[in-house]
Formats: C-alpha cells, sequence, structure tokens
C-alpha cells in the first residue's frame, strides 16, 4: 500500500468544493485584521478574526514593533534554551506573572507549543489527566504527549467531573486541563465549581484562557478574575495571537511548576523562540489592556448587541456568554450555504462543521472587535437576518 492513497479523498473533497464555490477556506487576505479587511480588491466586514480589542492596525502597533525590529533584527535565531532568550522576552515573562499576580512566567512561540509543553513537562505514565470533551485540540495533542492517563467528561458536566475525579487512587497525580472560553461556542466553563472540585480530591488545574484574557474580567485577566478564583487556579496559559494581536503563548503561575516547565517542556525547548517583533506587539498590547479599558467596554458593547439582535432574529445563538457568537445552523451542507451567502454579501465568518463540531450541529463561527462600527453591526444584522430568512432559520 502506498503511504499517500490516503490522500486521494481528502484532495476529491477540496476539488470539489472549489469547483461549486464553497471552499471557506485559507482565503488570501490583503490587509490588516482590522474590523473590515480587503479580499480579491473588495472590502469585507471582518466577523471571524480572535482579535478582539483591534489593535493588528493600530498606529501605535507597527510603531512599537518597527523599532523593536531596528533594534532586534527579525529574529532570534535559536531556542529560549541556548541563544534565543533577549531582554525584552524576560521583561515581557516579569510583567505577564505581575499582571497575574504569580510568581513566574515563560513564554512559548506559539499558543498550540504552550499547551503542548505545559501538559507534556508535568504528566507522566502514572498520572491522570482529566478533561472536558470539548477541550482544543492543542490540549488534546499535549495528552497524547504526555503519556499520562486520559479521563474525559461530557462538556461542562460538574457531576462527571466529581465521578471521575473521586475514582482516581489518591497516589496518582491529578491534573484537570479545561478551556476558559469554549473558541468554538463562546461559552465558559463551570470555573467555581471545577475549583471547588479540584480543592477537595487534591488535583492542580491548568485553565487555557486564550479567548479570555484581555476580554473577561475587570481588569481583562480572563476567567479566572471574572469567576475571582485567580488564586486558586493552578497555572494559567494564554496566547498573544488573539486580544494580544501577536504571536505566541505563556504559561503562568507559582515558581516550581513554572521553572520545571521551562527546563523540560521540548516545544520550548526544541523551537526558535518569539521573534523581536511578536514580543515587542504583545508588550503593547499588555500595556493597552491594562491602561484602556474602553475598549473592553466597547467590545462588551458590541457583544451585548449582535447576541440580542441575532436572538431577535430567531437565529440559535447556543450558551454563548462571550465575544465568539456562534450561529448553529444543523447540517454541513446548508452551512455552507450560509456561508457563501455571507461571502457574497462581503461578510467574513467561519463555517465550522464536523469533527469541529458534533454532527448536526454545523455553525458559522463569529466574534467580534472593539474596532467594530455601529454601521459594521448594521450591516452584520441586516444580512444575517436575509440569510436566516433564505435558508429557514429565522423565528426557530
Amino acid at each position: 500500500m502506498d503511504l499517500f492513497d490516503k490522500c486521494e479523498a481528502t484532495v476529491k473533497i477540496v476539488q470539489a468544493a472549489l469547483e461549486t464555490g464553497i471552499y471557506p477556506y485559507f482565503t488570501p487576505i490583503e490587509s490588516a485584521q482590522d474590523h473590515r479587511v480587503m479580499i480579491n480588491g473588495e472590502e469585507f466586514i471582518m466577523i471571524g478574526s480572535n482579535g478582539y480589542l483591534g489593535l493588528a492596525g493600530d498606529p501605535r502597533m507597527k510603531e512599537t514593533v518597527i523599532t523593536a525590529v531596528k533594534k532586534y533584527g527579525s529574529t532570534c535565531s535559536g531556542s529560549r534554551f541556548l541563544n534565543g532568550t533577549l531582554d525584552i522576552h524576560v521583561r515581557l515573562e516579569k510583567e505577564i506573572a505581575e499582571f497575574f499576580n504569580k510568581d513566574r512566567a515563560i513564554v512559548f512561540s506559539t499558543g498550540f507549543q504552550t499547551n503542548l509543553g505545559i501538559i507534556s513537562a508535568l504528566v507522566g505514565k502514572d498520572d491522570v489527566l482529566i478533561i472536558d470533551r470539548q477541550d482544543h485540540a492543542s490540549i488534546i495533542d499535549g495528552c497524547r504527549l504526555s503519556f499520562g492517563v486520559v479521563k474525559k467528561y461530557p462538556h461542562n458536566d460538574m457531576s462527571e467531573l466529581e465521578r471521575i475525579l473521586r475514582s482516581i487512587p489518591e497516589d496518582k497525580g491529578k491534573l484537570i486541563v479545561v478551556d476558559g472560553v469554549f473558541s468554538m461556542e463562546g461559552d465558559l466553563c463551570d470555573l467555581a465549581e471545577i475549583v471547588r472540585l479540584k480543592k477537595e480530591c487534591g488535583a492542580r488545574l491548568l485553565v487555557d484562557d486564550a479567548h479570555g484574557i484581555g476580554v473577561m474580567g475587570e481588569n481583562g485577566r480572563g476567567v479566572c478574575e471574572h469567576f475571582g478564583v485567580l488564586d486558586d487556579v493552578d497555572i494559567i496559559m494564554g496566547t498573544f495571537s488573539k486580544a494580544f494581536a501577536s504571536l505566541g503563548g505563556f504559561a503562568v503561575g507559582k515558581s516550581d511548576p513554572i521553572t520545571h516547565i521551562k527546563h523540560a517542556a521540548r516545544s520550548l525547548i526544541f523551537s526558535a523562540s518569539m521573534t523581536p517583533a511578536s514580543v515587542a506587539s504583545a508588550q503593547f498590547s499588555l500595556d493597552v489592556i491594562k491602561t484602556e479599558p474602553e475598549r473592553r467596554a466597547r467590545l462588551w458593547e458590541i457583544t451585548d448587541r449582535v447576541l440580542n439582535g441575532f436572538k431577535k432574529i430567531g437565529l440559535d445563538v447556543g450558551e454563548s456568554e462571550t465575544p465568539v457568537i456562534p450561529v448553529i445552523i444543523g447540517t454541513d451542507e446548508i452551512c455552507f450555504a450560509f456561508w457563501k451567502m455571507l461571502f457574497a454579501n462581503r461578510i467574513f465568518a467561519n463555517p465550522v462543521i464536523s469533527p469541529a463540531t458534533p454532527p448536526g450541529r454545523a455553525l458559522i463561527r463569529t466574534s467580534y472587535m472593539a474596532t467594530h462600527t455601529d454601521e459594521d453591526i448594521d450591516i452584520v444584522l441586516d444580512v444575517f437576518a436575509r440569510c436566516a430568512t433564505e435558508f429557514g432559520l429565522a423565528g426557530k
């Protein structure tokens, strides 16, 4: 058997989608990731980006990055472990730790690598991982690399989480790993209850707050601050590719586990470090998160308006409580057709089908930025109302 035989099925699916005009992936964008973007020379309203604070195109951001590149060049040409640590890496880690009131932080080159590194460094073959079935793919892959026993509980099912925790022998190390904001449907984990159970059962807790930091909480510290449990979460993982408008990730917590991760995470030790431009842009965004709360306020104003607007149309938005707002469609075929009509009306959103969602729960994933204008939202709601009517989804 030829190893590449399995590739033919994928190629056929992609070709068929391209021929029918319903291939929504790898779309080249010709401008900065802002509330409006250029695609094929036309202007689209962007509601498919995770740049929640709208900082990617900020002139101050651009100047900050240019200054960093002038001083440090384009790359570090090595890993953090050896030659790839700059003074700005160290400064960023120090300020992240201070922001979360934790001992130490360590930054990685991507968010995906961060979860791989944390989980595989901490969990061994005699330990147990307990995860939500809707946790991010990076968590799933981190579990695979760890050699630990993996136990999954149904999405946000706290009774099943408790049953699993109480069934694990006391002599086993236990790590609960959960998304703070679930990235497909924008709902929150039941963090207060998870913290209670982890304390009662002697487990440790890692919260992947990629979509919460900069967005949730009075000071933008994410879901841990939102639920008032910042001091009770052992390790917080975040990314720089969302609200921070950069690239990279970080882990923050007490000194001992962070020091261990720093010296044991293969995805850190054997990867080139964050580029100077990425570090500088992450630092700039951290400063904005701390000093410009009006951006979060505007983001939540937009979020509330869209949530209420979609509900008024009669669209199913699931349990979203965040700027990630799904429109649950149903079948994959209707989802792609719905997406195509949005795109024809110059609305950029993301169709999500199985296996990223359960079968029959295909959805249009929308997400919003502080820089969206009232006119943008007027147009989005109008187009979605027309699409909902076209596909019989209005008023359901």
